[in-house]
């Protein structure tokens, strides 16, 4: 596993991602898998997918793409526009749980050529010989590690059938929305340094040169109870992060949020 250095602005570098594919061949290794990230849940950041997508295809590579958190925001415009490349990934992962707005948990992969994945985990034991006589028959125990696993995805699709897909688009444009409102409260106080801006819904930021202070302002707002936030490392540098995908949070949310880290930091 080759774990890469991404840019300046926390993206996988494709110039480091090509070289790295050089030096594993020369060394007489066979790459078969490139890792893009489709919306990091630290930062918001999205990989070259397009550019990846073509190197890999050059490489003879699979494109597994984590869409752990960002992925769902391909519904809305601002996501769609984004991503552009995430549909010509070979395996894509994402989380309803996450910017779909679901409970925990609720996991999802979706694989372009299923017969792929029946070809990895199809078991035949004798006592599910029942099972397999008709081939057309879907089993999802075909299709992943589990044999006997509950049934979440129905709390995805009931949630599509009562609320309608518009209903998501608008929840997740709205995220995009409020991290941007945290982003401009932020840096129109003094002290505040904004590590990696509004994208996604994900904003990072730092008051003041010490460490120790973020870890003492997540701390604080967590006694006070007012909003929970927490705190990351970009860089090897402690910052605050404040993710903004709640569809229940309201623009007075944020700003009273801002004014009072602002009143504990400057404390």
């Amino acid at each position: 596993m080759r774990k890469l250095q991404s840019d300046e602005n926390f993206r996988l570098s494709i110039q480091n991602a090509r070289a790295e594919i050089a030096n594993d061949r020369a060394k007489g290794l066979r790459p078969f898998c490139i890792i893009a990230t489709a919306g990091t849940t630290n930062t918001g950041a999205i990989d070259p997918l397009n550019e990846l997508a073509d190197l890999a295809a050059k490489e003879k590579l699979w494109l597994h793409i984590d869409g752990a958190f960002g992925a769902a925001a391909i519904l809305s415009e601002r996501g769609g526009a984004l991503l552009r490349g995430l549909e010509r990934g070979d395996s894509i992962s994402l989380d309803p749980h996450k910017w779909l707005f679901q409970s925990f948990e609720c996991g999802c992969v979706l694989v372009r050529a299923a017969p792929l994945l029946k070809s990895a985990f199809q078991i035949k034991p004798d006592y599910l010989r029942d099972v397999h006589r008709r081939d057309e028959e879907f089993n999802p125990c075909d299709y992943g590690v589990q044999l006997t696993r509950s049934f979440r995805a129905l709390k995805v699709w009931l949630s599509l059938q009562t609320f309608g897909v518009a209903a998501f688009r608008e929840a997740i444009t709205r995220g995009f929305e409020l991290a941007e409102l945290a982003e401009r409260e932020l840096r129109a106080r003094k002290g505040w340094e904004i590590l990696s801006p509004a994208q996604m819904a994900t904003v990072c930021f730092r008051f003041g040169k010490s460490d120790e202070l973020q870890t003492q302002l997540v701390d604080e707002m967590m006694k006070d109870g007012y909003a929970l936030l927490t705190s990351t490392e970009l860089r090897g540098r402690a910052c605050l992060r404040l993710c903004t995908i709640n569809p229940r949070t309201t623009e007075e949310d944020i700003i009273e949020t801002v004014r009072r880290l602002d009143k504990f930091a400057r404390h």
